[in-house]
C-alpha cells in the first residue's frame, strides 16, 4: 500500500480534489485542520512546493520529520 494519500480524501468540499485554494477562507480553515497546520505554515509550505495537495502533505510531513543525526544526537551517552 502506498504511503501517498489520496488526494480526493483530502479535498475539502467542492473544490478541484488535489489544489489548495488560500483564497477562500473556509478553504484554508479546512487545510490547516485537515494538515493540522498554521495558516503560515500551510502557506510556506504552498510557497515552497506549490498548491497541490499531496505535495503540500509531504512537504509538511517532510519538515516534521527528524533525522536520524538528530535522533543520535537526542540519545543520553552509553545508549547508543
Amino acid at each position: 500500500m502506498s504511503d501517498t494519500p489520496d488526494p480526493a480524501v483530502l479535498a475539502p468540499e467542492g473544490n478541484d480534489p488535489d489544489r489548495i485554494d488560500l483564497r477562500s477562507e473556509a478553504g484554508k480553515r479546512e487545510w490547516t485542520r485537515k494538515l493540522d497546520v498554521s495558516e503560515e505554515q500551510l502557506r510556506e509550505a504552498i510557497d515552497a512546493v506549490g498548491d497541490r495537495a499531496t505535495d503540500v502533505e509531504m512537504h509538511l510531513k517532510g519538515s516534521r520529520s527528524t533525522t536520524n543525526q538528530e535522533r543520535v544526537a537526542e540519545t543520553p551517552p552509553g545508549n547508543g
